[in-house]
């Protein structure tokens, strides 16, 4: 919406007005230039301090700037990509690749346009910051046009400039003058003669609008004066002939112009009139030879800059295709800076702008330049020295291509990108203001005089490449309005005033926005502000009262678009929408009258809409923002929440509010009959200066019950608590619930609150009530609270005498009250004494107590008599010790007393007084609770230091008097604190532990590593001994565990273990140590007797014996058996392995030949099957021939056809069949891996090598630049190109055998070749010797690549890395006994990889 003209109100502005007063309102030079200008740039020295966000860095100077023809000798290449220029011809000392980030041909994306241009579009502004631009047709000036070009043949507009006057030129070579009221003054010129000189292809307008400047599409020049329509000049011989003026400009010296042509020259015209002769003398400033211009713009001062410092150098900014240029005409030619662009697309077109803004307090000029998507800000200063010094401003990165840029004022520019779209943006944030469409336009493009069509075409590709979106001569800017030429109109854009703004937003209906905005102009927040003058506090108000106009008009709106029928929730819903937009206004703007006076009145009509006014004050009156509300609304405020039972909403309310001008008695009783406590509490408080009140209601509550024994209901569980609460705020001077009390009330009310707490009698006393009501009320309630509001009352008190007399009374009421009623816990009275103990503590205590009243409390919580509550009692005392209580105490009383009572917490705090540590291991081992604490306790004592020898050589003896009882209590501390502090009296422990099944867990503990003990076993000298003793009682109380224990032992020895273990006849244990010893035969050959007994079992078995556990345990026998053997017979000789496997076969085949064919053992099945397994399992270590010769020498198989035997022998044939397809099936396999790997080699060494770049990926340079120099190219199959001199300079470089190798510098830095160039950088270091050099061959760099990327060549893991995968496996697979920990490689493996995918292929087919 935003984007399309505003042609209704155009039309309606048209028909309101006469033609002069719109044109009165586009040209007025002196409204435009006050109104947009130089009034702008005091505004922006006045505010700019706070403003100014631009990340500045200098460019530094240069004492002495190359000169012109310096520039114009140095090669211009328009078809090489930008090289960094010699330092000596910038205007900088120095130059790197980040001085300019667009000339950094480094970074990762410069070579990609896509990547440069940023994807994310800004988002649409309209909503917050309106319509900025107001875009109007020009309809006489249009009209004129194109009757022009029907009347007197004056062809299509081609360019247009703007001063007072508006000149258009023609294709025709006519030039038409309109003045402000849009009516054509003169027209210049002629067809015949626009037949000779082409298309006027460029206009300038002088300073005093007293001349115009016509350039031709075939070079000829003329000037006019537009006073009288004269041709004053007429120049032919200015610039080369055959091509065209692209750019004429007059500088602010009448007599001095600037044309540059489309053979990329510049020249500067001197106009002189000598004896009444007009002359022009031309003077080329820039060849096109040696680089072309495409875009010319010399500084222009208005007059109230004429004295400006800057203004006597005549500056000349030049866009060529590579660099932009900033010259000095006067006083003598100067070149004051050039600046490359870097890298860009070559069809973009460069672009030129000159402005004065504000910075820093300094008005000063700043260049805008820009070439694609990336704007760059130049401020030009004068130094002291007379010097010109240049600062880089901060960028503008734009996401679509420029064509034209053009500044309105100092804070905001226009850009027209490559598809006609204007975006208006805030130079200082880069805040895209507005986007408008102006495709409707037409733009007349330049390219015909960029292509110089009229001469016959004779420019450069790249120059014509550039004029395919040129169209510097259809835009022209002047005043703050910018004029766009189309092929049939002239549109104006200028920005509207802040009023305009608001009223667009709200001709089309969008308040909210519109507020919005105002309320932006109102902080100052608005960008591209036009209209607001004056100081801060005036245009604040200006704002303000035309915000308040705006809110009237959206209360009416909000009421006459209510719905009338439906919901009552639509109607809710459509308030809730709008009258927090109202009240959040009226309050921004600090407009409490108008809120609560008339807009209220106008929102109360509508029941609706006044509910929802009153809730949307509730947020502002919680967080203290809104106070002094009306009491009509403060009524109506408290009976609507009132109505819709949000009671707590009401109580929240009240506490914020201004209560005084209410009905105090009426709001008291509905927070009462609410139980809105805390409203009750402060409408007293706030409202009648009344504190004592409150506290009476709320005693009435919860007193009864209290007295009466009952157990509290929630409710006045609350009112107690909210009670205790109030009490403290009041003795602490606090109001409740929040704020202060005022100072001069704070010590009436804490005398009249310590008055109400000390009363003998309450106000309605019956007869029965007991003395100090409100005292034993509280106590009853919490008594620990009450006591805590008391001593927080105490640390305030001032030690004046009223107040020692108040906390001395206080203290006989509490001991009074307490002490001599039977109904308060031993908790209760424990809190109130180690309060006393605690006020009693204090160094400056004035309280008095009698110390028999402590003997007292003593004696009522050590009562022997009474098991109730024991730990409670006990805790309570222990605080009361704590709290300073002990001095109350004679100690050997107490001690007495608290052992008799079991209180050994009560012993370990006096024991510890006196550092009897010994004592304290008592006192834990006696207590059921705590008991297992004491293995902390001594270990914090025997570590710690602080204590002295002899107190731990007493707890030390203590604990070893007592091991028995703490090895029982829990074997493992015991252990761990045995070896950490004692390791050297193990033996004596041992000793002392007379059990056998304490020994026993204590050893286990001690010992065993799986038992958790954090105790170093290499630090702790255990001798053979000990371990073997424990390994005796091991095989006394769990056999079964001996041999996962022996795997984790370590100090014990082998003869004399096996003796044990022979002892308890462990017949597995002691094959196990045998072959620990070496003695494999031994083993073996217990595990075969076993194995015997085993079967002899079951084959005498009678059939109806259950078979499943003693078959099970043959199976199990016999599978460890096999088992012995499989570890062993790698390491045995052939004879060695058949003494083991035969006997293993004949025993399992001896069941098998007592029982004959034609009555089988019931276990016969199983047995073949169980020697079938032994068969298979000893074909991996003895040859098959023999195993068939034993077998065929066997008296039983030897008779008979070998039927029995047939399925074993087809068995074997089977696994040789499979074990040779395998090995066929594998080796076709690899050989075809091979092949593939060997072709893809061949052809990545012999492909040619295509650079990424022309340049060097480390200077960044050509690689064409160093021909000067013997330096060579080196370009690696990754596609880095380097210099051999920089790749030396980054030691990229490797001696290998006398030859260097190269390395790419990229490649390696960013660890692409990880472990392979740690090896070249061991070899380089010298880490390998020679001989480990030479025994492996090494790869150099290049082969290290290459076979990097055949690697990546496979889309899987390949077959040879799987098959390795495979052997490593089973290879490093652990023979240990019993061992069933997994080998290291087989975590990093490529199968658990979750990529990991298994392609399968046939196996090869054998060709006949």
């Amino acid at each position: 919406m935003e984007n399309e003209p505003d042609h209704e109100n155009v039309e309606q502005s048209l028909c309101a007005k006469t033609t002069e007063e719109e044109l009165n309102k586009s040209f007025n030079i002196e409204a435009s230039l006050s109104k947009f200008s130089y009034i702008d740039l005091d505004k922006e020295l006045e505010f700019k301090n706070d403003l100014i966000d631009d990340k500045e860095f200098d460019i530094p100077q240069v004492d002495t700037p190359p000169t012109l023809e310096s520039i114009l000798n140095e090669t211009d290449d328009e078809d090489e990509s930008f090289v960094l220029e010699d330092p000596t011809l910038l205007n900088i000392d120095t130059i790197d690749s980040h001085s300019y980030d667009t000339s950094s041909v480094a970074s990762s994306d410069s070579g990609d346009r896509t990547n440069l241009k940023r994807k994310k579009k800004l988002p649409d502004t309209f909503s917050l910051h309106g319509s900025v631009m107001r875009h109007s047709l020009l309809k006489g000036i249009s009209a004129q046009i194109v009757s022009a070009a029907d009347k007197v043949d004056a062809g299509l507009p081609t360019a247009i400039a703007v001063s007072s006057l508006i000149a258009v030129g023609t294709s025709h070579g006519l030039a038409l003058i309109f003045d402000q009221n849009q009516a054509l003054r003169l027209c210049l010129g002629s067809t015949s003669v626009g037949g000779q000189y082409g298309a006027i292809s460029a206009l300038s307008i002088n300073n005093d609008c007293s001349r115009l400047l016509c350039g031709f599409a075939k070079g000829q020049i003329t000037m006019w004066d537009l006073a009288s329509g004269k041709l004053l000049r007429s120049i032919t011989d200015a610039h080369p002939p055959g091509t065209a003026i692209l750019h004429i400009k007059f500088t602010d010296d009448p007599t001095l112009a600037i044309c540059n042509d489309s053979g990329g020259s510049v020249f500067e015209l001197t106009f002189k009139r000598v004896m009444g002769v007009r002359t022009c003398e031309s003077r080329c400033l820039f060849s096109g030879s040696k680089g072309e211009v495409c875009c010319i713009e010399p500084l222009h001062s208005k007059p109230e800059l004429k004295d400006h410092p800057i203004t006597q150098f005549s500056l000349l900014a030049m866009a060529s295709l590579t660099k932009i240029l900033v010259i000095g005409l006067k006083p003598s030619l100067k070149v004051w800076m050039t600046f490359p662009y870097g890298r860009m697309d070559p069809s973009s077109v460069p672009l030129l702008a000159w402005h004065f803004v504000a910075v820093h307090n300094c008005v000063n000029p700043m260049l805008a330049f820009c070439r694609g998507d990336v704007v760059h800000f130049l401020l030009v200063k004068r130094d002291e020295s007379g010097a010109i010094h240049v600062t880089k401003q901060k960028r503008l990165h734009l996401y679509y291509d420029l064509i034209n840029f053009t500044w309105i004022n100092s804070r905001t520019v226009v850009l027209l990108d490559s598809v006609e779209k204007l975006h208006v943006i805030d130079r200082q944030t880069q805040e895209e203001l507005e986007t408008v469409e102006i495709s409707e336009v037409q733009l007349v493009y330049n390219s015909s005089h960029f292509k110089s069509l009229a001469t016959g075409g004779n420019v450069s590709q790249a120059l014509a490449l550039v004029g395919e979106k040129a169209c510097y001569q259809s835009i022209s800017s002047y005043g703050g309005q910018i004029f766009y030429l189309g092929t049939k109109s002239v549109y104006v854009m200028m920005l509207r005033s802040w009023r305009e703004r608001v009223d667009h937003l709200l001709k089309q209906d969008c308040l909210t926005e519109a507020l919005a905005l105002a309320w932006s102009f109102h902080e100052g927040k608005a960008k591209a502000v036009v209209g607001l003058s004056g100081d801060a506090s005036k245009r604040k108000a200006v704002v303000a009262d035309r915000m308040v106009e705006i809110l009237f008009h959206y209360a009416d709106r909000a009421l006459k678009k209510c719905p009338d029928q439906g919901k009552i929730q639509v109607m809710e819903q459509h308030f809730q929408d709008m009258v927090p937009v109202i009240v959040d206004y009226c309050l921004l703007l600090q407009r409490k009258d108008l809120l609560f006076s008339q807009m209220y009145d106008k929102l109360s009509e509508n029941s609706v809409a006044k509910g929802v006014f009153l809730e949307c004050l509730e947020p502002y009156i919680l967080s203290d923002k809104l106070v002094g509300i009306t009491p009509q609304v403060m009524k109506d405020l408290i009976v609507h929440f009132q109505d819709k039972k949000l009671m707590e909403n009401v109580e929240a309310l009240i506490v914020h509010m201004d209560i005084t001008s209410l009905d105090i008695q009426q709001v008291v009783l509905m927070c009462w009959e609410n139980r809105l406590y805390d409203a009750m509490i402060y409408v007293y408080n706030r409202g009648m200066n009344e504190f004592i009140s409150p506290m009476e209601k709320l005693f009435r509550v919860i007193a009864p019950p209290l007295n009466a024994g009952k157990t509290l209901t929630d409710e006045q569980v609350v009112m107690g608590n909210k009670l205790l609460v109030y009490i403290s705020c009041c003795l602490a001077g606090r109001a409740y619930p929040l704020g202060d009390i005022p100072e001069d009330l704070v010590p009436l009310v804490k005398n009249q609150v310590f008055e109400f707490l000390i009363r003998l009698h309450s106000s309605e006393a019956s007869p029965e009530e007991e003395i100090y009501p409100y005292v034993r009320t509280l106590l009853h309630f919490d008594t620990r609270e009450f006591l805590n509001v008391l001593a927080l009352t105490f640390e305030d008190f001032k030690n004046d005498k009223q107040a020692v007399e108040y906390q001395q009374r206080i203290v006989d009421i509490l001991l009074k009250v307490m002490v001599e009623n039977s109904d308060f816990t031993p908790s209760q009275v424990g809190c109130l004494f180690t309060f006393l103990a605690r006020q009693l503590a204090k160094p400056d205590n004035t309280l008095f107590v009698n110390r028999t009243l402590f003997d007292q409390v003593l004696e009522f919580l050590c009562s022997p008599d009474d098991d109730s509550r024991h730990s409670e009692r006990q805790q309570v005392l222990l605080e009361l010790l704590q709290a300073g209580g002990i001095v109350q105490f004679e100690e050997s009383r107490l001690i007495r007393m608290a052992e008799k009572a079991e209180f050994y917490q009560i012993c370990e705090f006096m024991y510890e007084r006196e550092h009897q540590y010994d004592k304290i291991i008592d006192c834990y081992l006696r207590d059921p609770l705590r008991e297992e604490e004491v293995f902390n306790y001594i270990h914090n004592i025997l570590s710690i230091p602080g204590h002295s020898a002899e107190e731990k050589q007493s707890v030390w003896q203590k604990a070893m008097d007592h091991i028995e009882e703490l090895v029982s209590l829990k074997p493992c501390k015991a252990a761990e604190l045995v070896a950490t502090h004692f390791s050297e009296q193990i033996e004596a422990v041992i000793k002392k532990l007379q059990n056998q099944v304490l020994l026993f867990k204590f050893l286990r503990s001690l010992l065993d590593p799986r038992e958790g003990i954090h105790v170093n076993q290499e630090l702790l000298q255990i001798s053979p001994c000990i371990t073997e003793q424990f390994i005796e009682l091991l095989c006394q109380f769990n056999p079964d565990q001996v041999i996962e224990t022996l795997q984790v032992l370590e100090c014990y020895r082998l003869e004399e273990t096996i003796q044990i273990t022979q002892k308890y006849q462990l017949h597995e244990v002691t094959a196990y140590l045998l072959e620990k010893k070496g003695d494999i035969h031994g083993a073996f050959l217990i595990m075969l007797k076993r194995l015997q007994s085993k079967l002899q079992e079951i084959t005498h078995q009678e059939e109806n014996t259950k078979e499943d556990s003693s078959l099970k345990d043959v199976e199990d026998t016999m599978v460890e058996t096999i088992a012995l053997c499989q570890r062993n017979s790698h390491n045995l000789n052939q004879q060695q392995r058949e003494a083991l496997w035969f006997p293993l076969l004949e025993a399992m085949m001896a069941p098998q030949k007592l029982s004959s064919s034609a009555a089988p053992h019931l276990h016969a099945e199983a047995l073949k099957s169980l020697t079938m397994q032994v068969l298979n399992s000893m074909a991996a270590f003895i040859a098959l021939p023999s195993i068939l010769q034993r077998i065929l020498q066997d008296p039983v198989y030897g008779k008979g056809k070998l039927g029995e035997i047939q399925g074993l022998i087809l068995g074997m044939l089977d696994t040789f069949n499979y074990e040779q397809t395998l090995l066929e099936t594998t080796t076709s396999l690899l050989n075809q891996d091979l092949h593939w790997s060997l072709c893809n080699l061949r052809a990545s060494v012999t492909r040619g090598l295509n650079p990424k770049q022309d340049y060097c990926s480390i200077c960044l340079q050509q690689y064409k630049r160093r021909q000067e120099m013997a330096d060579e190219i080196i370009v690696f199959s990754c596609g880095h190109l380097y210099h051999s001199f920089c790749l030396q300079n980054k030691e990229c470089t490797i001696e290998i055998e006398g030859q260097t190798r190269w390395t790419c510098y990229k490649c390696r830095s960013s660890n692409k070749v990880g472990k392979l160039s740690e090896n070249s950088s061991e070899i380089k270091k010298g880490r390998i010797t020679p001989s480990q050099a030479t025994s492996e061959p090494v790869l150099d760099p290049q082969q290290i690549q290459a076979f990097d990327q055949l690697c990546h060549l496979y889309r899987a893991s390949s077959r040879l890395a799987l098959l390795t995968e495979l052997s490593q496996n089973r290879s490093s697979e652990s023979y240990r006994p019993f061992s069933s920990s997994q080998s290291g490689p087989a975590f990093n493996s490529i199968f658990q990889n979750e990529n990991f995918q298994l392609q399968l292929i046939p196996p090869p087919v054998t060709e006949d």
